[in-house]
């Protein structure tokens, strides 16, 4: 019997490209597939026809001969070959019938880690050096890093010859999988070393000099390449990644580049004026207080903050001061009397005096006005 044109097995346009070939393929792969049809010896055929047209219009170099002589080019070159495993390109399409499709697997990179460095605010914005101790696994000193004992070494895997991967045929096509005796690695240990149980690595705890950078925040994260976990013999170590905790500081607290302090003044500071000490990062300072000034009010001593490292924040931040003022407590009877002879005279000019306090009063009496007369 005829075979029949490749395009009509697939369903497909002559101009189709490679990716409705394969959606083609795949739709008439899992409809046909013998351990879906056992009992169907016409579902197989069809099977076997759509796989021949997918092997040979998935390929430029045939579909390019096919296009060109049709069957009979192909034929002259040999008929299409099912030697290899035509399937490679499909993922999973088969990995219901057969098992999972595996890659060799080889040695193994070393695993990513995470440490947390807690680190005070003065060494957040400075930046310093500390030394820290990472324990992970690392290589085996007695073995060398290759799970052998000593005067040993491992051999070639026998199931797969070194190559990790093993073939299983099923049908007309072949799929390969990974080497269960060797787990991909193509090599077998006989005589394991002691220490590492055969396989390479040991727990170790290994001690490091890390560099903080002036301006981190917490949200920072330095990933240091190479100080992670060790990787299988020949396989590359994994990544450090340090995340900075910031304790609490007693005076300053930080939003992005700027610091923040409270500074507690006295009732004749804030109404006088005055030059107070203030705490910086690096020593003290000198605020000037203007006369009249009200409790909470900030003050900005620019370029006094954080250098940041984060590019949203960059540039040098400022230092905010806010002021409180305190109220005075345990006073003498004669503090309590001149207090009282303040209040009398700040009371006779209170508009004056307490702006503030006046217009306030004034509000409440025209809300208690409105409430009596109804």
């Amino acid at each position: 019997m005829a075979k029949r044109d490749y395009y009509e097995v697939l369903g497909v346009d002559r101009d189709s490209g490679s990716n409705e070939i394969k959606k083609a393929y795949r739709r008439l792969a899992m409809k046909f597939h013998p351990d879906r049809n056992k009992e169907d010896p016409e579902a197989q055929e069809h099977f076997k026809e759509a796989s021949e047209a997918y092997a040979v219009l998935s390929d430029d170099d045939k579909r390019s001969t096919y296009d060109r002589f049709g069957h009979d080019g192909l034929d002259l070159r040999g008929g299409v070959d099912f030697g290899s495993d035509i399937f490679g390109d499909l993922g999973d399409i088969f990995s219901g019938f057969f098992g999972s499709r595996s890659q060799r697997r080889g040695p193994q990179r070393g695993r990513d880690l995470q440490y947390t460095q807690t680190i005070t605010l003065e060494q957040a914005v400075r930046g310093d050096k500390v030394e820290v101790s990472i324990p992970a696994l690392r290589h085996c000193d007695s073995c060398d890093a290759s799970g052998a004992a000593a005067g040993s070494s491992p051999s070639t895997c026998p199931d797969c010859g070194g190559t990790g991967q093993i073939g299983m045929s099923r049908g007309f096509f072949s799929v390969r999988q990974t080497c269960p005796r060797c787990r991909g690695e193509g090599r077998v240990i006989t005589h394991p070393c002691r220490d590492c149980g055969g396989t390479g690595r040991v727990n170790k705890t290994k001690k490091l000099s890390i560099t903080i950078p002036p301006g981190v925040e917490e949200t920072t994260q330095l990933k240091l390449r190479g100080e992670g976990e060790d990787g299988q013999i020949n396989a590359a170590p994994g990544d450090l990644l340090v995340v900075f905790d910031i304790k609490p500081h007693e005076t300053f607290t930080r939003e992005g580049k700027h610091l923040f302090c409270e500074v507690p003044i006295s009732f004749p500071q804030a109404a006088l004026g005055a030059e107070v000490d203030i705490p910086t990062l690096d020593g003290t300072d000198t605020l000037k207080i203007s006369p009249g000034t009200q409790t909470g009010s900030d003050f900005r001593l620019r370029g006094r903050g954080v250098t940041s490292i984060n590019e949203r924040h960059s540039g040098q931040g400022d230092l905010i001061v806010r002021v409180v003022i305190e109220t005075p407590v345990k006073l003498s009877d004669q503090q309590k009397q001149l207090l009282e002879n303040l209040q009398q005279s700040l009371e006779d000019g209170m508009a004056r005096h307490s702006p503030k306090r006046s217009s306030w009063m004034s509000s409440v009496r025209g809300f208690l006005d409105d409430i009596a007369n109804g």
